[in-house]
């Protein structure tokens, strides 16, 4: 009776005030550093050189006039041109395989198998593997050395060091691609599907008539994601490399850094991340076009 009698207006603010903690803290880890780095973006401000001085669009012209920003533009587009066509065809695969798979113990366990990549702490995975292939101490060539093979330096060169971070970062994420396509194959409907399989054989027929378009939100959403994080990604590559040899490991996020925590320039990179941000939304856009093309007539 006496939540029946409630005030209309409690009920209307009683879901707000169970979710106000987790908005207040949405809104103090997120919108709080967005509105910091926008600001800071418009100041000259070297950290321990005095106050901040404004300087309009200073910042933004020194950074996309720096061969240093653009070349860092440049190996993160290269890292995510080559890492998530690789992560989406893989995860794809897999994906599928767990599909077919009937035995339930096997797919749980294989699922449960795919979490570990996800769960284990980027910094930590960048520090196994400079361990694994580390030239003198590491496992990968004390193994080859026991079959005759000379010492290989995986993480001297710039190819080889570059190569090195995208195949980690394939490691590691090309499980979440394949728990979302996963996910997205379960909500196929076994009835349509085993009509289509009454009709046709070919497995061909079966995935781009049932199982993709199912698959396209999944697809939608892991793309997205994963050009978020890959363009984000910091800790796997410094752990690796720090950025070297040289600069051929150095993505935007670690170029960001050297420039505010080593270079103190905070204006220079603040303004560094709000392009990067600027260039992160409008990939994810373009991929939510190219994926769903009739939502841009509809918006029309």
């Amino acid at each position: 009776m006496n939540a029946e009698r409630k005030d209309p207006l409690v009920k209307r603010l009683e879901p707000w005030f169970f979710i106000s903690p987790s908005l207040l803290l949405l809104l103090a880890v997120g919108l709080y550093p967005t509105i910091f780095v926008l600001y800071y973006s418009f100041q000259n401000w070297t950290m321990g050189m005095g106050p901040p001085v404004f300087a309009g669009l200073d910042n933004y012209i020194n950074a996309l006039t720096s061969s240093d920003f653009l070349g860092s533009l440049q190996t993160s587009g290269l890292f995510l041109l080559i890492t998530l066509p690789v992560e989406l065809v893989l995860g794809m695969a897999i994906a599928l395989a767990l599909d077919q798979t009937r035995n339930r113990t096997l797919r749980r366990l294989v699922q449960v198998l795919l979490v570990v990549p996800i769960a284990t702490t980027p910094s930590v995975v960048g520090m196994l593997v400079q361990l694994m292939f580390n030239t003198q101490l590491g496992i990968v060539n004390y193994f080859g050395h026991g079959v005759g093979l000379n010492q290989i330096d995986w993480l001297g060169g710039a190819s080889a060091a570059f190569g090195m971070i995208t195949a980690t970062q394939i490691w590691e994420w090309t499980p979440f691609v394949a728990l979302v396509l996963s996910a997205s194959l379960a909500t196929v409907p076994g009835e349509i599907e085993e009509v289509l399989t009454l009709d046709t054989e070919s497995f061909w027929a079966r995935f781009r008539y049932i199982k993709l378009p199912y698959m396209r939100p999944g697809i939608v959403a892991s793309l997205v994601f994963q050009t978020i994080f890959t363009i984000k990604t910091f800790d796997m590559i410094y752990s690796i490399e720090k950025g070297g040899p040289g600069n051929a490991t150095e993505t935007v996020s670690l170029n960001i850094e050297r420039v505010a925590f080593r270079g103190f320039d905070v204006g220079l990179a603040s303004a560094e991340s709000v392009l990067t941000l600027v260039v992160t939304i409008l990939l994810a856009q373009a991929v939510v076009s190219f994926l769903y093309p009739d939502r841009k007539g509809a918006g029309g």
